[in-house]
């Protein structure tokens, strides 16, 4: 009784999307990003909603098992969002746990100033201090060439997001983490599905992080996980995500880890409950069964999702060639293969026309477009105004926000090249070939009114 009750709901909720959503959607403004959902979404989150378990169960733990399998990974850990995957993965690698390897309050992480805060900030937010080294003009990731000069004894970790999807230089960067002893954190939020020499984005370095935001290559509405192949540092992300508790065992159940009366645990007495035992300062950044109910089937259509994501890009590169005087259009170097969160487009310095008024002319014609986030974050008021955030520049000496100036801002300079000269259109799966049409004879409109 109970399964028929139940598939009468979702055959209601079957006919109710066909009618209210199932026309194809008409763009008058085509947006940069955005989400592709159907009727199996919809039943999922059904599904979920009928179980009547409000936070993580069976629909995260099979979501857990399917995004590890995808990646080719050990372990998976959903949480709320990219955002607190980023932070759960930098936190992790504080724990006391790692003895000599843990990351202490002034220990240093390279980074880069192109890009969204979500990457900086856990750094800020653990007492540490973010180095910048500029990036590439093209790829818009680090310049991995760059890298060996900025670092110190106190340099402890590298933690880097793949832009857009395109990949870094990971044989690079890994050969410095071991010459050097550092931990790499790939973010991967906007780079889920991309490849590197065969092996998948965010797999390749000590831990990986995912966003599944609406925007993103597959979506939970909020959404993110960490992944790793390590079982220790499995374990105390695990632990900082919640609340953190030392027990692994999952919300609801109890004596999974075997040891929940048999433990001695700082000064706790003996067989205090493991369940209320805790081992770090943690969070709660886990998430519901409805958000793994979506995951759980977007993960099914994520390869399909990747396939006209780079069919799109690819005709954005057909369709501007013609441009090139005048436009950078993205490169691909060797090996890489890129999940395309969207197409990075750059103004040449010696254009007769600005970033400004193409993204100006592109948006009052029904174009979306969208800065490389922060642009340059060291121009950003959280650090221009905040006295008390500490940082290098490459090589540089320890600064603060008193020693800002263009001087220091000159020492990145392709950093500052994309936040003048750089922006993005879409490439998610909603559009087709008339949308990317669209979008290119948009812009070749402009550059023939502006040359």
């Amino acid at each position: 009784m109970e399964q028929e009750l139940r598939n009468k709901v979702k055959e209601a909720a079957r006919e109710y999307y066909k009618e209210v959503f199932g026309k194809k959607r008409k763009f008058d403004y085509i947006p940069p990003s955005g989400k592709l959902l159907d009727e199996e979404e919809l039943l999922n989150m059904i599904d979920a909603s009928l179980d009547m378990w409000l936070t993580a169960g069976r629909f995260n733990k099979e979501f857990e098992q399917k995004f590890a399998k995808y990646l080719g990974v050990k372990y998976a850990l959903s949480t709320n969002s990219g955002s607190s995957a980023n932070l759960l993965a930098l936190s992790a690698l504080t724990s006391h746990k790692l003895g000599e390897r843990r990351l202490k309050k002034g220990d240093e992480v390279i980074s880069v100033a192109a890009g969204f805060p979500t990457t900086i900030n856990p750094i800020l937010q653990q007492g540490l201090v973010p180095v910048f080294v500029d990036c590439e003009i093209g790829t818009y990731n680090i310049d991995a060439e760059k890298i060996e000069e900025a670092i110190t004894p106190k340099t402890k970790a590298i933690f880097l997001a793949h832009t857009l999807g395109n990949s870094y230089d990971l044989d690079k960067i890994m050969a410095l983490a071991e010459k050097y002893n550092l931990w790499v954190i790939e973010d991967s939020c906007d780079a889920l599905g991309g490849e590197y020499k065969g092996k998948k984005i965010g797999t390749i370095g000590h831990i990986g992080t995912f966003s599944f935001y609406p925007a993103h290559h597959l979506t939970m509405g909020e959404g993110g996980a960490v992944v790793t192949n390590d079982p220790q540092l499995y374990k105390i992300i695990m632990s900082f995500r919640d609340w953190g508790r030392d027990c692994c065992c999952p919300p609801g159940k109890d004596g999974v880890c075997g040891k929940r009366f048999t433990q001695q645990l700082g000064n706790l007495p003996y067989g205090y409950d493991h369940k209320y035992t805790y081992s770090h300062i943690g969070f709660n950044l886990k998430i519901t069964d409805w958000q793994a109910a979506l995951g759980c089937s977007q993960i099914g259509k994520l390869d399909r999702f990747l396939e006209i994501r780079r069919r799109n890009a690819q005709l954005l590169t057909e369709k501007l060639q013609d441009l090139k005087d005048y436009l950078i259009l993205p490169i691909i170097k060797d090996g890489v293969k890129p999940s395309w969160f969207g197409y990075l487009i750059s103004v040449k310095e010696d254009a007769p026309f600005t970033k400004q008024k193409l993204v100006e002319y592109l948006e009052n014609n029904g174009i979306g477009t969208r800065q490389l986030f922060a642009g340059n974050i060291l121009r950003q008021p959280m650090f221009v105004d905040d006295e008390q955030v500490q940082f290098r520049i490459g090589a540089s000496k320890l600064l603060t926000s008193k020693d800002l100036n263009e001087d220091w801002y000159k020492k990145l300079p392709n950093t500052d090249f994309i936040m003048n000269n750089t922006f993005w259109v879409g490439t998610f799966p909603a559009l087709g070939e008339e949308e990317i049409t669209r979008i290119s004879n948009t812009i070749h409109d402009f550059v023939k009114g502006n040359v």
